[in-house]
């Protein structure tokens, strides 16, 4: 089945959440009205007003001037989202990946994300964890426990957030202490993936001013990917285990001061970093050779041309592959067990204090420490099933001996390998002043300094010359080791202030001044002796020296805001965003860097290095209305934004080679809608979001793959309409049992999965069902659930790219001969997650 034809069953999902709202029968008595909404951004009671921290002050969702999705624990619990990617049914145009080798994984906003293949790029969608911008998305893939509220702020943020913030903010807010003792957990077990997940916590007062709260919890998932039938793996089911623990202290020693310390340790253990990646055919509806060695060998795919079973076409590597690592490699010294792996490491610290100097001043120091270390090993050639051939009938033995040797039928021969360590150690500090005067004007000042060291080493095969023979000097099996270390010093000075014009008129604005400075360093320890004796690579010993990145940025913020009255804010926002450039570190030793060996060319060569920062410009109009005595929220805002160099990264499957560098520009404009609703009928709630966004390359643009033009195309990832519409309902059976069901329907319109040319691929339209159904106290002392994430496995492309080692025009061999290799034109797709069926208990007391 090819990307262009996966049609989705959207007349079926939409029966399915009709179905499933039908549940939702009036004239049943029931507990209590809830008074907020648990989803869509709104609230419908003063008493219990969602809250925000927009503005790095708590404010309620309907009275900030900034466009808001606030999704709350209750949501998040409901829905077991125990990942990021979970949250984007709650939020059109959010857009959330994890696996590959790069990044880790990518975060977009109304079409506007960073690539996943590049460990160097910040993402564009800042990711913040209790007030810690991190750098790093590999936290995408360890998932996230006892959160009390997560915020997506769509937009730059700049002014609020700093740097990597151009296209938004996703926010993730973890529970505090309680102010009396509370215990609570919950277990589920998973049907489909056959996976369970166990939690719990326990929080409450150790002294009048101390309170603690433990929180951890285990998620085992044994087929989180499960391997095509005919693919050879020695793990067939792909599993994934995850562990989060937190401990947070609250200190609150008299009224004038307080301290937060937060401490998290995150794990994350799975076989093999690919993930949800399978094997799109393309437009010759054929599974296409890996192609190795210039076209001498060709290796049969295995895929079966189908990405909508639930089964991936993931080949282990060869036994040529990974063997002998190069000294220092991550994965060597015996530390790789025979298999495609992963492993990660996090941990993520905070402390905030707040000092109320005077009653008029306020003093908040926020200190964060981020140390993550992660390392994994896959082929990237994703297939590769034995027995190998020549495509001109040439015996494999006399081209390559080392693959001959183990060139049996059916053999794992997968290709491709490396086991990329991704080690950031991020030190930030914040200190922000903010007044309180009883008059028209206040105001915020304050500074940030991160100090980040990153290091992406790796081995890698991507000549994979020693399926002729290993290296006669070191024995390895690798085509060489490379190390990029790259250290970040920023600085960031910001001020904002708030002025009422009038009662109902208020101006507010400000502005913060960046500076950052990277310096990089390539080291190539390693060269397999057979390249490194060629012209078209560097020889093992390569050091590149310091290569300097330095950028300072001015971004200024201002919004209008009118105060209609109570129930409606009207504001007009002008907005700048700024995300730093850098080095690229997924150069080769190959051409990107044999200029460094000539004095002559070097700073040429280092300069083709460095991509530039990118910029946001442009505003939002918005509305917050509350309707009907506040039983009905409808927001909306209009939004107009022009994003400059932007930065990419393709991939080059058939030179085998990552291109990195600035799009020209990009607009986004669109509308954004949200409402909810708590009906006349007791206990019985809806919501939902509708978004139109039109995000297209708007300047002259020739793809980094074929040439061709892509100013006017849309970005990826970018559908021009996505929503979603949802309904709670709870009623009592008797004084001490409570129902509850709920259902969410998800849909998107069709978008492009890549941003290589005007031929990618596109998906059509999609829908999702969730739902689930619950009896317990009305209290929440217990509860049992049945739960149901997209009940009707529906499988969609989040993104793709061209698959490597593809044979280029022409093919290779002679057409109509057995042996015959035509062009390549494979894919690899990042599919989303199929059904999964949890039933789930959960205590509180």
């Amino acid at each position: 089945m090819g990307l262009r034809t996966l049609a989705s069953p959207f007349r079926a999902a939409l029966f399915a959440g009709v179905a499933a709202t039908s549940l939702a029968v009036p004239g049943l008595a029931h507990a209590a009205d809830a008074a907020a909404a648990e989803a869509g951004g709104a609230t419908v009671d003063d008493g219990n007003a969602i809250t925000v921290i927009a503005r790095k002050s708590t404010e309620t969702l309907q009275n900030v001037p900034v466009t808001i999705t606030a999704i709350t624990a209750d949501a998040i619990n409901r829905d077991q989202a125990t990942k990021a990617e979970a949250l984007g049914t709650h939020v059109p145009t959010l857009n959330i990946y994890s696996g590959g080798s790069g990044s880790g994984g990518s975060i977009a906003l109304r079409g506007v994300g960073s690539s996943a293949i590049s460990a160097a790029f910040d993402s564009a969608v800042a990711l913040d964890m209790d007030g810690i911008q991190l750098s790093s998305m590999r936290l995408l893939q360890a998932g996230f426990f006892d959160i009390k509220q997560v915020d997506v702020m769509k937009g730059p943020q700049t002014l609020y957030f700093g740097k990597s913030a151009t296209a938004g903010v996703l926010g993730l807010r973890s529970a505090d202490p309680t102010k009396t003792w509370e215990i609570g957990g919950k277990a589920s077990y998973e049907f489909v993936e056959d996976g369970y997940v166990v939690n719990g916590y326990i929080s409450g007062p150790v002294t009048d001013t101390l309170g603690i709260r433990v929180a951890a919890q285990y998620n085992d998932i044994k087929k989180y990917t499960q391997i095509q039938p005919g693919i050879p793996a020695l793990i067939r089911n792909r599993g994934m285990r995850d562990f989060i623990g937190r401990v947070t202290l609250q200190w609150d020693p008299s009224s004038a001061f307080t301290a937060n310390l937060k401490v998290n340790y995150i794990s994350n253990r799975n076989d093999g970093a690919i993930g949800h990646q399978d094997i799109d055919c393309g437009a010759n509806g054929r599974a296409d050779e890996v192609v190795l060695l210039g076209g001498a060998i060709a290796v049969p795919s295995g895929a079966n041309c189908n990405i909508g079973d639930r089964y991936y076409a993931i080949s282990d590597p060869s036994p040529t592959q990974n063997s002998n690592y190069p000294t220092g490699s991550a994965a060597g010294d015996g530390k790789y067990p025979g298999h495609p792996f992963g492993k990660t490491d996090i941990w993520l610290a905070r402390l905030r204090m707040d000092l109320d100097l005077s009653d008029k001043f306020k003093l908040s120091s926020v200190t964060g420490y981020f140390d993550i270390n992660s390392v994994d090993s896959d082929t990237y050639s994703s297939v590769g099933v034995g027995p190998a051939f020549n495509p001109n009938g040439i015996p494999v033995a006399l081209i390559a001996p080392r693959l001959a040797a183990v060139n049996t039928p059916g053999s794992a021969q997968g290709f491709g390998s490396s086991d990329p360590l991704n080690a950031t150690k991020q030190w930030t500090q914040e200190l922000r002043l903010t007044s309180n005067f009883d008059g028209p004007f206040n105001f915020m000042v304050g500074g940030f300094y991160e100090h980040r060291n990153i290091d992406f080493n790796t081995s890698q095969q991507g000549v994979n010359i020693s399926i002729i023979a290993a290296d006669p000097i070191t024995g390895s099996a690798f085509d060489w080791y490379k190390k990029h270390h790259t250290t970040t010093n920023a600085y960031s000075l910001f001020a904002s202030g708030n002025y009422k014009l009038t009662e109902k008129l208020e101006l507010s604005g400000g502005v913060r001044w960046t500076r950052e400075k990277k310096v990089n360093t390539i080291s190539v320890p390693y060269v397999h002796a057979f390249l490194a004796a060629t012209p078209a690579f560097i020889s093992s010993g390569f050091f590149s020296g310091p290569i300097p990145f330095r950028d300072t940025n001015v971004s200024p913020e201002v919004t209008l805001r009118y105060k209609a009255s109570d129930d409606l804010n009207i504001y007009a926002a002008y907005k700048t965003g700024y995300k730093s450039g850098g080095i690229d570190n997924s150069a080769l030793p190959s051409n990107s860097l044999l200029g460094f060996n000539n004095p002559a060319t070097r700073d040429q060569v280092a300069q083709g290095l460095i991509f530039k920062s990118e910029r946001a410009k442009g505003g939002e109009l918005g509305i917050k209305s509350q309707l009907a005595g506040r039983t009905l929220t409808v927001n909306g805002s209009l939004f107009y934004y022009v994003f400059s160099d932007i930065q990419l990264q393709v991939f080059d499957a058939t030179k085998v080679q990552f291109r990195t560098f600035n799009a020209s520009e990009l607009t986004t404009k669109g509308v954004d809608i949200d409402f909810n609703w708590r009906t006349p009928v007791p206990g019985l709630r809806f919501n939902g979001a509708l978004a139109y966004t039109s995000a297209k390359f708007t300047k002259p643009l020739a793809s980094a793959i074929d040439g061709s033009p892509l100013e006017g195309r849309r970005a990826s990832r970018a559908p021009e309409w996505a929503g979603n519409v949802g309904f709670d309902y709870t009623m009592s059976i008797s004084d001490k049992l409570e129902l509850g069901t709920h259902s969410n329907l998800a849909f998107s319109s069709s978008y492009y999965t890549d941003t290589t040319s005007v031929k990618d691929p596109i998906q059509k339209g999609w829908a999702t069902v969730d739902g689930s159904i619950s009896i317990g106290a009305p209290n929440g002392a217990w509860k049992l659930a049945l739960v149901g994430i997209n009940i009707t496995d529906k499988r969609f492309v989040q993104s793709s790219g061209a698959r490597p080692f593809l044979a280029g025009p022409g093919g290779l061999g002679t057409p109509g001969t057995p042996t015959y290799v035509p062009q390549g034109d494979d894919r690899n797709v990042l599919l989303n997650r199929g059904r999964q069926v949890f039933v789930e208990a959960s205590f509180k007391f």
